[in-house]
């Protein structure tokens, strides 16, 4: 198997720091918000997951590609990070299930990236500065026009992207006779959220996300899903009109990430834009109705806020961050709606959170 060649590549970050590298993926350029992930593996499920649009992301775990790629790990329908910063980058992979290495399968999606760069710097450096926008490039290897390049690229704040990754039409997953029927408002939704309702015997219909409720109430659900997705929620009125409407139909609802950040906007809780957010598989939390903690995944630039939550009277706190306590769970109150801002379909784990989708599916029972 051919090993990979070192060709040159830039790291430039907006604030002016620049690294240097080795290129992977597709010669070429890319820019969007730079951002880490701590998890060990499922980095081609981190890869195509729709949250993750227009963002750079570093990767904290060593190694990365060891395993190449499979088509059952993938999240959505094509990678959808911008591009990524790696320390050691594989072309050689050793897992007999995989038939594409991980290289080969950037080229394949046009994805642009850098390793053979100090990732645990790099990382400090983002934890210490907050999140800021990055260029990488391949092709382009003077510093002074890849910054003249960066300046042009909108901050993740007050963006509106789940339009951009939603369905264009509706679809249908899952066995017609299933016992449930749950509306998914996609604004960026993950396969394996589908997944886990199809496997408690549920019909899904996923809807693009802007699907006014009247044409969602023609397939007669028994409850609604807002899925996770990018961008800033604040940017979304459509979306906040849409879930208020939903609450005065007393259906269930069940919000992840993003959906968990609409439903506290759609009740008069506003949002924020964190100093780096979370992005990993190891991320604990208390679920406050049981005191038993949960090891989660999670992936967010944005979060609600905390006062909000304890001073309204439209909610209850149900989940809160043992890292920092920030907000990780609501429930509506007197409404059959909850929602949690990080991934219970967690895939490939950990699956502690898994029993949400059981509530959920309680609640149209």
């Amino acid at each position: 198997m051919k090993i990979l060649s070192k060709l040159p590549a830039l790291l430039v970050l907006a604030d002016g720091t620049v690294y240097k590298g080795s290129a992977i993926g597709k010669i070429g350029t890319t820019t969007g918000e730079l951002c880490f992930n701590t998890g060990l593996t499922g980095y081609q499920e981190v890869f195509t997951d729709p949250s993750y649009y227009q963002q750079i992301l570093i990767t904290t775990n060593v190694h990365i590609g060891n395993y190449g790629t499979l088509n059952a790990d993938v999240e959505s329908d094509s990678i959808k990070i911008s591009g990524l910063v790696c320390k050691s980058f594989s072309d050689v992979f050793s897992r007999h299930d995989s038939t594409v290495s991980l290289q080969n399968y950037f080229i394949e999606n046009n994805l642009t990236g850098i390793a053979d760069l100090d990732t645990r710097e790099l990382v400090r450096h983002i934890r210490d500065k907050g999140a800021m926008n990055a260029i990488i490039s391949s092709e382009i290897l003077d510093v002074e026009t890849l910054q003249n390049k960066l300046i042009a690229v909108p901050s993740m704040g007050g963006l509106e992207l789940s339009s951009k990754v939603s369905t264009e039409e509706s679809y249908l997953s899952g066995n017609e006779n299933a016992a449930y029927r749950v509306a998914l408002i996609d604004y960026g939704v993950k396969n394996n959220i589908v997944r886990c309702l199809v496997s408690r015997n549920c019909l899904v219909k996923v809807f693009p996300a802007k699907t006014p409720v009247a044409e969602m109430l023609k397939f007669n659900p028994d409850g609604f899903m807002l899925s996770n997705g990018p961008g800033d929620p604040s940017a979304m009125d459509y979306a906040i009109k849409i879930v208020k409407e939903l609450l005065e139909l007393d259906k269930p609802i069940f919000g992840i990430c993003l959906g968990h950040q609409l439903l506290a906007q759609a009740c008069g809780i506003n949002t924020y834009k964190m100093h780096c957010g979370h992005r990993g598989l190891n991320h604990p939390i208390l679920n406050l109705q049981t005191g038993l903690s949960e090891i989660t995944s999670q992936n967010h630039g944005f979060s609600v806020v905390t006062e909000d939550v304890k001073n309204s009277d439209k909610v209850t706190l149900t989940h809160i961050n043992l890292n920092d306590n920030t907000i990780e769970g609501i429930r509506v109150n007197n409404k059959k709606a909850f929602s949690v801002q990080y991934h219970p379909e967690a895939f490939p784990g950990p699956h502690d959170s898994r029993y949400l989708f059981d509530d959920f599916i309680a609640l149209m029972s």
